[in-house]
């Protein structure tokens, strides 16, 4: 009897998902993906996980939630060709120091000015907004001077950091413009865009830039 395959809640404009989708794709692991606009897959997310937050992956009776957490269950249950957190125990904690700075210091501060955009008009906060873009331009810079002469974030192997990476500047750079003389980051972005994996995330999200409380750029 075959197993059945791991369920992903996702939709595919969101840059969590992205992350898990970008792995899956590194990959080619089959999924069922449980579309958050289609049938009864929000409900279903709601009685998994009621907080309501995703991706959420569900396999072999086990739901797993956030995306580093579920790349790491890929990586383990679902191994393929490609390896995205290196067996060596300092390379992978290297990778994970990465995953953590772009989920705290590049997507956290970039969805501070979505979700404020989303409030009523009396409801804003500019200070905090203010706050996100010198947060986005104080890791724009290190991040600037990490990646010279790297090809990924952690080196030359894309890696779990790439996953996240990849959606987080994407949406960053439509929020909070990635200064020209950041050379670098912007030649980075450009590469995670030419990378089949994340091209075909972005190309799946484009039907959904409507979304965007900010207004999607005529770009990328």
């Amino acid at each position: 009897m075959t197993a059945p395959l791991p369920r992903l809640y996702a939709h595919p404009f969101s840059s969590y998902c992205q992350k898990v989708l970008v792995a899956l794709y590194e990959n080619g692991t089959p999924f069922d993906y449980r579309h958050l606009e289609e049938g009864d897959n929000g409900a279903e997310l709601a009685t998994l996980w009621p907080i309501r937050r995703f991706p959420v992956l569900v396999d072999a009776g086990r739901t797993v939630l956030e995306a580093s957490c579920i790349i790491e269950h890929l990586e383990q249950h679902h191994p393929g060709p490609v390896r995205l957190l290196p067996e060596d125990g300092e390379a992978a904690l290297a990778v994970r120091m990465l995953d953590r700075f772009f989920d705290n210091y590049i997507a956290t501060p970039q969805q501070k000015f979505v979700f404020d955009a989303l409030r009523p008009a009396d409801s804003r906060d500019p200070y905090g907004v203010r706050e996100a873009g010198t947060m986005l331009d104080k890791a724009y810079a290190w991040l600037d001077a990490h990646m010279a002469g790297r090809t990924w974030a952690a080196g030359e192997i894309f890696s779990l950091a790439d996953c996240g990476a990849a959606p987080f500047l994407f949406y960053a750079d439509w929020t909070h413009l990635i200064d020209p003389r950041f050379a670098h980051v912007r030649s980075y972005r450009e590469r995670l865009l030419a990378r089949p994996s994340f091209r075909r995330a972005v190309e799946e999200a484009r039907p959904y830039r409507h979304y965007f409380p900010l207004g999607a750029p005529d770009r990328d």
